[in-house]
């Protein structure tokens, strides 16, 4: 897991890197939560879903936004944590030129960011979004959506409940070619705790299930 710098849109990037064992491998890019309320590529579910992914022969990163442990720069809205991304998701390409698709996963702001890089980024065949909270986010950039993928979130979430984000995603229902799940966990709050390894769990089947079957056409399920 070694740590590696880049230059980025604002001055270096600080960031974890997992190279894949096998040629020809897939990438992934994980993104954490809000970096002005303590979101780190060091967060737990982070660091979670960057192992899930490497456990399953992905060349894989986490990286830390602007402004965040030896990143440089300053917060920027959401607009230039987007092309920190973008810049995170070249580099992946260029370590790995051959990699046949990429995977993006994001919790919170995180997940905010991931689902408009995917919008950018055709290679990007699946996400998994945690707490993606629609109420301080806008996502209406998601029509149409242009991946599958699966948002999951707690049923105790206090700071955006599952209710307005089950609304907001089911918005995509009518892109065709892709399917989209939402899922909820009882009693998890937004930053599950208690109940890491019930969300790991679902996150990891839906990224089996999809790594084992073809992409399945338009639907959106709850």
């Amino acid at each position: 897991m070694p740590e590696v710098i880049f230059p980025g849109p604002d001055g270096r990037i600080e960031a974890r890197y997992q190279r894949a064992k096998t040629e020809n491998a897939p990438i992934a890019l994980i993104l954490h939560p809000h970096p002005q309320f303590g979101g780190t590529m060091n967060d737990k579910l982070t660091y979670e879903m960057y192992h899930m992914f490497a456990r399953r022969g992905f060349a894989v990163m986490r990286f830390n936004f602007r402004g965040v442990g030896k990143s440089e720069g300053e917060y920027d809205q959401g607009q230039g944590e987007l092309s920190d991304a973008a810049t995170a998701l070249d580099y992946l390409q260029q370590q790995n030129p051959t990699a046949p698709f990429a995977w993006v996963a994001g919790f919170s702001f995180g997940a905010y960011v991931g689902m408009q890089l995917l919008m950018r980024r055709p290679e990007v065949v699946g996400f998994i979004s945690v707490s993606a909270a629609a109420n301080l986010f806008d996502f209406s950039f998601l029509a149409p959506c242009p991946s599958s993928g699966i948002v999951i979130h707690g049923t105790a979430d206090k700071i955006c409940s599952p209710e307005l984000t089950r609304d907001v995603m089911a918005k995509t229902r009518t892109q065709k070619g892709r399917r989209i799940l939402f899922e909820t966990i009882e009693g998890a709050d937004h930053f599950f705790s208690q109940h890491e390894e019930e969300l790991m769990k679902k996150a990891s089947d839906y990224l089996d299930k999809r790594l084992d079957e073809p992409p399945e056409g338009l639907l959106f399920e709850d």
